[in-house]
C-alpha cells in the first residue's frame, strides 16, 4: 500500500514524521508524495496556536476532499493538534478513518491495519533504535533530544499536550548522532522545547555542555547547533562548551518581552537590561556568535509604553534573525482569563514595526559580510540553474534563517557539491540572504 504523509509545524514535528514513515517503511508501506495516488493519506499536525489550528482544519477538509473524489481510501490524522483537541475533531469530522496523538506514534502499524492499541500514558520518545527516514536535504538533519517542557509559561499550552520534560539517555543521542554522519549528514541540528534543560530530569549537570562535549567526537560531523534555549539557562559551561569548533556559534534563545510587567504576566524572566548584560557575556565568550529571539506582541497588559520598551530592546539587542508572532489566547493556559483585549489591528502594525527595525539591522550585519569567505554547507541546485547552488553558513539555521546562494565554477562542479561542505566568498546582501562564489 502507498502512503503520502504531509507534516505541519516544527522541526519536533517533522521528526516525529520521519520516524512514522521510518516505521511504515520497515512494515513494507511504500511512498508517494502524490496524495491523489496514495492509498492512505497522514497528516501531521501542529495544535500549538490558532492559526497553526486553521492550517490543520484546512489540510483535514482538503484531504477528505481528496478522499471523497478520487484519491486515497484512508485519512488519517496525527499529532498535536489530535492530542489537544480529539473529541472534538472526532466530531467535526466523521469521515477521517483513524486519530492518532503524540502518545500514539509508536502505535502507526497495528492501528493502520485496524489490530487495537493501547495508546502510552506518556508522549512517544523516539531513540537511537527508531527506524527513520529522512526528509530533509542533503547533508544536514534534525536530532531531537527531548520530549516535553518544564516551564509553565502563560500563553503556552505545550505542557499540556507534551507532558512534563524527559531527556533521552546521553548514549542514545551520540549512537544516533552516528548513525546520522554515517548516513552523510554534516550538520546536526540538537532541538527539543527546551535544549537548555537537557538532562535536569536525568540528574545531570551541565547536561546541555556535558552532551556537546559528548557530540563534537562523533566523527564525520563538522557543524553541531543548538536551537530552543531559555535565556535564564544559558550559563558559562555552556558558552564553554560551544567554543568549540564544531559547534555553531550559533543561539536560538526566545526572550518574549523586555518589559518587566509582560514579562511577569508571561511567566518569564530577564527584562531588558539583564537580557542585554546576557547578550554582552555570550557576545564576549562567543565572538562572531550569530543570535536568533522570538518575541510575542499583543499580550494581554501590552500598552504603547510596554511595545516601546520591546521596540528599544530589539533595536539596542542587535539580534541576527528575529521572530515576531501577534499573542495568541490558549485555552486551558494560566494566560486565558486575561482574555485577549489587544485588537488584532493593533498587533499586527506592533509586529510590523518590529520587524521593520530589524530589517535594518539584519540588512547591516549582512552587507558587513560581503568580501569575506565563510564555509557552506550546500543543500541542492537553485531551481533553473545548474551552476548555482544554495547552502547555508554556521550563522544561519535552517528553515528560518536566510539563505546563500553561491556560483559554482562549472555545472559539473555544482552537481557534486550538495551535501558537502565548501567555502564561499560573499559578493552581495540583502536584508536575508547572501550572494557569493564558490572558492573551494
Amino acid at each position: 500500500m502507498k502512503i503520502t504523509l504531509i507534516s505541519y509545524g516544527c522541526a519536533k514535528n517533522l521528526v516525529d514524521s520521519e520516524v512514522m514513515l521510518g516505521t511504515l517503511a520497515e512494515a513494507g508501506y511504500a511512498f508517494t508524495p502524490d496524495a491523489a495516488a496514495a492509498d492512505i493519506l497522514i497528516v501531521n499536525t501542529c495544535g500549538f496556536i490558532r492559526p497553526a489550528r486553521d492550517e490543520a482544519d484546512r489540510a483535514i477538509r482538503d484531504a477528505l476532499r481528496l478522499k471523497r473524489t478520487r484519491g486515497p481510501k484512508s485519512v488519517v490524522i496525527a499529532g498535536c493538534y489530535v492530542e489537544r483537541d480529539r473529541a472534538a475533531l472526532a466530531a467535526r469530522y466523521p469521515e477521517v478513518d483513524l486519530w492518532l496523538g503524540v502518545k500514539d506514534f509508536d502505535h502507526i502499524v497495528p492501528a493502520l491495519r485496524g489490530e487495537p492499541f493501547r495508546p502510552g500514558g506518556r508522549t512517544f520518545l523516539y531513540s537511537h533504535d527508531s527506524p527513520r527516514v529522512l526528509s530533509t536535504p542533503r547533508g544536514w538533519g534534525y536530532l531531537k533530544i527531548s520530549e516535553g517542557c518544564l516551564h509553565a509559561c502563560a500563553f503556552c499550552a505545550i505542557p499540556a499536550i507534551k507532558g512534563p520534560y524527559r531527556s533521552r539517555p546521553v548514549e542514545s543521542i551520540v549512537a544516533e548522532a552516528q548513525r546520522l554522519a554515517e548516513r552523510g549528514v554534516r550538520e546536526i541540528n540538537i532541538i527539543s522545547q527546551d535544549t537548555t534543560a537537557y538532562g535536569r530530569d536525568l540528574g545531570l549537570k551541565d547536561g546541555p555542555a556535558r552532551l556537546l562535549r559528548t557530540l563534537v567526537g562523533v566523527e564525520g560531523v563538522d557543524w553541531i547547533r543548538l536551537l530552543y534555549g531559555y535565556p535564564d539557562e544559558v550559563d558559562d559551561a555552556l558558552l564553554e562548551a560551544m567554543a568549540d569548533p564544531k559547534v555553531c556559534r550559533y543561539l536560538d534563545i526566545p526572550f518574549q518581552h523586555a518589559h518587566p510587567d509582560i514579562l511577569r504576566r508571561m511567566g518569564r524572566g530577564l527584562a531588558g537590561p539583564r537580557a542585554l548584560r546576557l547578550l554582552a557575556k555570550i557576545r564576549g565568550a562567543l565572538p562572531g556568535v550569530a543570535l536568533r529571539t522570538s518575541v510575542i506582541v499583543g499580550f494581554p497588559g501590552e500598552g504603547r509604553a510596554e511595545f516601546e520598551a520591546l521596540l528599544r530592546f530589539v533595536e539596542e539587542a542587535r539580534f541576527d534573525h528575529l521572530g515576531v508572532f501577534a499573542y495568541s489566547m490558549e485555552a486551558g493556559t494560566p494566560a486565558a482569563p486575561l482574555g485577549d483585549p489587544v485588537e488584532a489591528s493593533v498587533k499586527t502594525r506592533r509586529k510590523n514595526a518590529l520587524m521593520e527595525r530589524q530589517a535594518a539591522v539584519s540588512l547591516e550585519a549582512n552587507q558587513n559580510r560581503v568580501g569575506q569567505r565563510f564555509p557552506v554547507l550546500f543543500e541542492g541546485l537553485r531551481s533553473g540553474s545548474a551552476q548555482r547552488l544554495i547552502g547555508r553558513g554556521p550563522f544561519q539555521a535552517p528553515e528560518v534563517d536566510g539563505i546563500i546562494e553561491a556560483e559554482a565554477k562549472s555545472a559539473h562542479d555544482a552537481a557534486r557539491l550538495p551535501g558537502t561542505i565548501g567555502q564561499v566568498e560573499i559578493t552581495a546582501a540583502d536584508v536575508y540572504d547572501l550572494k557569493g562564489k564558490i572558492i573551494e
